[in-house]
C-alpha cells in the first residue's frame, strides 16, 4: 500500500511517499481501507517528535473508510461497514483526565495517511449519515476536542459568551458551531480580516482583530468562556477580559508555552483556569450523537491527495487554513 511516512531526518525532510507492507488483522481489530485522512497541527509536531533512529512511522490521527476486514472476537463490525475512526486509544470511560497509557493515533502506532489501516475495533464508529467522505474523514481529533473543551470542561450553557482567540482552526471552527448549536453567542479574533468575515458566516456574533485592544473592543461585552489556544501572545489578554468568576480552558499553545500570570489579579477574580486534551470513547460517541442531532458538519478548507504530502504540510504549518484540511486517498 502506499503511506506518507516519516523516517531518517527531523522535521519536515523527514517525510516521504512511498510503498509499505499492509497491516494484517489480528483478534479483536479490523482493518479498514481509508477513504479520507484529516490533518491536524498534531502531525506537523510528530515530525520533530518522532526519532529518526526508529522504523518509519505513518502519520495521521484522524481518518474514515470502509471495514476491509473483520479479526475474530469481532461481533459488531462487518465488511463493507462505513466507519469513523477515534483517534484516542486507551480512553474508554469519562474521567478527569486521560489514564495512564493514552496515547493518540500516529505515534507511537501506525496512523491514517495511508491506504489501509489495522485498529482495535473499540475504535471505530459508525460514519455519520450526513457526512460525506471528506467531512467524516477530517471529522474525529479536532471536534472531540472542541467538545471536551465546551461541554465536559467549560460546560457550557444556553445564553454564555463564548471567545475564541485566534479563529480558524479545526478545533476552533468546530467550537463555534458546537457552542452556537448550544445556545451561546460566541466572539472571535483573528490577525485576518478574511477568516473574522468567514467566521462570522458560519455565525459568530462578533469578530475583532486579535492584535487590537481587547478591553476597548469588548467593552460592553460580558465573557463567560474563553478557549485559550494561542499560549504566550494572547494568555495575558485574555485573563483580562474574561469577566470575574470566569472560565478559561486552554487546549493548545500555537505561540511559546511558558505564560506568566497575575496570581493577585487571579484569585481577586475568582478566575477559573482548566486544561482540556482529546476526550474519552464515551465523550466521542456523544459528539458523533450531538452533530448528527444539529447536522453539523467540518469546515472544510481543501483537500490534497496522499503525494502532495509536501505542499499540504507546509500549507497547514503556515496556517493557511481557515477549518480543515485532509487528504483524499481512494
Amino acid at each position: 500500500m502506499k503511506a506518507i511516512n516519516h523516517s531518517k531526518t527531523e522535521g519536515l525532510n523527514g517525510l516521504s511517499y512511498e510503498e509499505m507492507e499492509t497491516p494484517s488483522v489480528e483478534p479483536h481489530t479490523v482493518r479498514v481501507k481509508l477513504k479520507t485522512a484529516g490533518m491536524n497541527r498534531r502531525d506537523v509536531a510528530v515530525t520533530n517528535r518522532h526519532k529518526t533512529d526508529e522504523p518509519p512511522l505513518i502519520l495521521g490521527s484522524d481518518g474514515a473508510g470502509v471495514v476491509d476486514e473483520v479479526g475474530a472476537d469481532v461481533n459488531h463490525l462487518s465488511k463493507g461497514d462505513e466507519v469513523v475512526l477515534n483517534p484516542g486509544l486507551g480512553w474508554k470511560h469519562n474521567s478527569d483526565a486521560p489514564p495512564a497509557g493514552f496515547e493518540i493515533l500516529g505515534l507511537p502506532d501506525h496512523g491514517t495517511f495511508a491506504e489501509y489501516i489495522t485498529i482495535s475495533a473499540d475504535h471505530v464508529e459508525p460514519k455519520p449519515s450526513h457526512l460525506n467522505w471528506e467531512e467524516a474523514g477530517v471529522l474525529p481529533l479536532a471536534a472531540l476536542t472542541a467538545y471536551r473543551v465546551l461541554f465536559t470542561r467549560a460546560k457550557i450553557k444556553q445564553g454564555d459568551t463564548v471567545m475564541l482567540p485566534g479563529i480558524g482552526s479545526g478545533v476552533l471552527t468546530f467550537a463555534l458551531k458546537f457552542a452556537k448549536a448550544a445556545g451561546a453567542r460566541v466572539i472571535v479574533t483573528s490577525r485576518s480580516e478574511e477568516k473574522l468575515n468567514k467566521a462570522k458566516e458560519l455565525g459568530a456574533d462578533k469578530g475583532i482583530l486579535t492584535q487590537s485592544d481587547w478591553n476597548e473592543e469588548l467593552k460592553d461585552e460580558q465573557i463567560d468562556i474563553l478557549v485559550e489556544s494561542i499560549g504566550q501572545a494572547t494568555f495575558s489578554k485574555s485573563l483580562k477580559i474574561i469577566r470575574k468568576g470566569g472560565t478559561i480552558v486552554t487546549f493548545g499553545a500555537t505561540t511559546e508555552d511558558e505564560v506568566t500570570i497575575d496570581i493577585r489579579q487571579f484569585f481577586y477574580g475568582q478566575y477559573n483556569l482548566l486544561g482540556s486534551t482529546m476526550g474519552s470513547a464515551e465523550e466521542f460517541k456523544a459528539m458523533l450523537q450531538f452533530i448528527e442531532q444539529h447536522n453539523i458538519k467540518p469546515e472544510l478548507d481543501r483537500m490534497f491527495a496522499l503525494s502532495e504530502y509536501k505542499e499540504a504540510f507546509e500549507y497547514l504549518r503556515e496556517t493557511k487554513n481557515f477549518g480543515k484540511i485532509g487528504f483524499s486517498i481512494t
